[in-house]
């Protein structure tokens, strides 16, 4: 898939263009059906199908304090659409200036530049341009107009509800991960680049990849049981998310830890019940890189332990629980094995 910032790149391709409008943030059953439609519009015209999305999220430019966390990266974001068929995606960056224009303007901008737009597809409902100035009813109006076709589609429901971003954020929140899963059509992932971070994990016998999730939704702090996809490997994994509240620091910070049962090559982590030391290693190589953590089951809320051997036993049983919650076995110096 094409990923473009400007719309004039799209001068490169020939064939009509048919057009998906929308910030589509987590990219859930709702907003696919209005992709599919979109691929669906450019395959029966033997054209292109294109995504026009913005990023940064345009309330965290207007109103910061007011913005919503994210539920995908951006990298997300446009691996998803992939997923779905799009040909190319146009990431607009919103800015001041673009937030300026009426949805007018924003439509007769996009229609110059994009020179063969054939059709643009939205939700039922949607707004767009300063002051919200833009909907449906002004598309059909400038479609008829400047020569392209406007396809409104339903929202999406299951049963009596209808799919919605702020549905997903809220079943998040509530820690609902099988619910969240139902309205995104697909597991629940979070994805960040790994971070150094201060070697605690390892000094316990149990080291791990930090993960950086600010500016994400998040579900309850605690620890769970999850898959780490890397470097097209599914890497059984436990994943303490939280503020760590044994360590006791004046200034706690919040943290994403993913404790690997298998290296990224695919030979067993050590445990403080191997005879071997634990290897930093594979978690050194991964320092930068973009892990995406699919995560299963909350095995446990966050706790304050009195000691840190507590917290190293308490860790040891967690593992435990996460290897019989996914499969995974262990060996006799119990090392994790995909079963």
């Amino acid at each position: 898939m094409k990923v473009w910032q400007r719309p004039n790149e799209a001068a490169q391709t020939t064939g009509p263009i048919a057009a998906a409008l929308g910030l589509f943030d987590g990219a859930h059953l709702g907003h696919q059906h209005v992709i599919r439609q979109t691929v669906l519009e450019a395959q029966l015209n033997r054209g292109l199908s294109l995504v026009i999305t913005f990023d940064p999220h345009p309330l965290s430019v207007l109103f910061p304090d007011k913005a919503p966390r994210l539920l995908q990266t951006l990298p997300q974001r446009l691996r998803t659409f992939e997923q779905l068929g799009v040909d190319a995606t146009l990431v607009l960056p919103f800015t001041l200036e673009l937030s300026q224009l009426t949805g007018a303007d924003f439509i007769q901008f996009l229609v110059k530049e994009l020179a063969r737009l054939h059709s643009l597809t939205v939700g039922r409902g949607f707004f767009f341009g300063h002051l919200r100035s833009g909907n449906v009813a002004l598309l059909q109006s400038l479609g008829s107009t400047l020569g392209f076709q406007v396809n409104e589609v339903a929202p999406f429901q299951i049963g009596s509800e209808i799919v919605s971003s702020t549905r997903v954020r809220a079943a998040l929140r509530a820690g609902d991960l099988t619910h969240v899963a139902a309205l995104l059509g697909r597991p629940y992932t979070l994805s960040g680049k790994v971070l150094e971070g201060d070697g605690i994990g390892r000094q316990l016998g149990f080291p791990t990849a930090n993960i950086n999730v600010s500016g994400l939704e998040l579900p309850p702090h605690g620890v769970y049981a999850a898959w780490t996809h890397w470097n097209n490997q599914k890497i059984p994994s436990a994943v303490n998310l939280g503020l760590r509240p044994t360590l006791r620091s004046p200034n706690p910070e919040l943290r994403f830890e993913v404790h690997l049962l298998t290296d990224p090559q695919g030979s067993p982590c050590s445990t403080p019940d191997s005879t071997s030391p634990p290897r930093p290693a594979p978690y050194t190589n991964l320092y930068g890189q973009e892990l995406e953590v699919e995560l299963v089951h909350h095995q446990r809320p966050e706790q304050t332990f009195a000691s840190l051997e507590e917290l190293k036993q308490q860790i040891a049983r967690d593992l435990d629980a996460v290897h019989t919650l996914l499969g995974v076995a262990k060996n006799k110096r119990g090392q994790g094995a995909t079963a």
